[in-house]
């Protein structure tokens, strides 16, 4: 029997995605196999593919960095998982398959009444979040901040979550998205016809407590310029070179010295241990299965059709998550 993969070729545009065929084996010791139930399509995804990260995969690879899946068989030794469990990882990249293979180390159990193609939002998306909110920042309830680019998968996550915490909360949009900031009790900001320094100087001329920074170290001073005396900006999300990776790491360094009172913290998953990982997903699938989260998906594809998903992404215009369903009903 074979099993099917959405293989980067090479650098460059969705063209170089092709269809794979594997023949799927028995899993080794210690490893288990999964039928793929949904794979999260992320900004990540796209830099791995056209190779805009400091250190990409190298090519061939099978792009994908969050899966939800069904534990489909299991090698020697394995202990805790059984054929039938539901699983999530962060894989970083082999997700976009319909079968995948990883040891037990890696995966978390998901509970089977929550619908994979929400929970594996929460594997990176609102993981991201979260881990920023009250791992990084701590933040408290009236805590005053700015999510910079509030509308997409990590964004509507923050607000979603900011909710929760009590915030108050602003978010930079294009117009066409603020609706999704104003149901989360965001006020929205249109990037692309207001000065966001002007706005919140107006609004909160004390400054406000924390910047929360995904879409590039170009927002560092400006966000830095809204922050009151003691407050943070923390930036998530890979550099898109390796020279813009030591660029950030120049401005960490002057910002952390200069005596304004203001800090910079860097976040990344990969600095993130999995037994924290692990326990604050199983808080995510919690908040889930209680309904006081519900993950804003604008699409779901086949897996199949991973290159039109990943087009869609790549054109700026969505608002949540894009999600890879198994091209074959289960």
């Amino acid at each position: 029997m074979k099993y099917k993969s959405i293989v980067a070729t090479r650098r460059g545009s969705t063209d170089v995605l092709q269809v794979t065929e594997k023949d799927l084996r028995s899993p080794e010791a210690g490893e288990v196999r999964i039928k793929v139930l949904a794979s999260s399509v992320t900004q990540d995804d796209i830099g791995h593919r056209k190779g805009n990260r400091p250190f990409p995969p190298k090519t061939p690879f099978v792009p994908g960095y969050a899966i939800v899946g069904v534990v489909n068989a299991v090698g020697e030794d394995v202990i805790g998982f059984n054929t039938g469990d539901h699983v999530a990882a962060l894989t970083v990249i082999g997700g976009y398959a319909e079968y995948i293979y990883l040891s037990t180390e890696q995966l978390v159990q998901v509970p089977l009444d929550l619908e994979p193609s929400a929970a594996v939002t929460l594997i990176l998306n609102y993981v991201v979040a979260y881990q920023i909110l009250h791992s990084y920042a701590k933040v408290q309830p009236g805590d005053k901040v700015l999510i910079i680019g509030a509308s997409g998968g990590v964004g509507s996550a923050f607000l979603q979550l900011g909710k929760l915490a009590g915030l108050t909360m602003y978010g930079l949009a294009a117009k066409n998205k603020h609706h999704l900031l104003t149901e989360m009790g965001a006020t929205p900001i249109d990037y692309r016809t207001q000065d966001f320094v002007t706005v919140l100087h107006e609004l909160e001329p004390e400054g406000i407590d924390y910047v929360f920074n995904g879409m590039g170290e170009e927002y560092f001073e400006r966000g830095l310029t809204v922050l009151r005396r003691g407050g943070t900006l923390v930036h998530y999300g890979a550099p898109q070179s390796f020279g813009c990776f030591l660029l950030l790491l120049v401005k960490f360094l002057l910002y952390t010295i200069l005596p304004n009172g203001k800090s910079i913290l860097g976040y990344g998953t990969h600095r993130i241990g999995l037994d924290q990982l692990k326990e604050d997903w199983a808080v995510l699938f919690n908040l889930l299965a209680e309904g006081q989260i519900k993950p804003k998906i604008a699409a779901t594809f086949p897996l199949l059709e991973a290159a039109s998903a990943n087009d869609l992404l790549e054109g700026g215009g969505v608002i949540g998550n894009i999600v890879l369903l198994p091209s074959e009903p289960q």
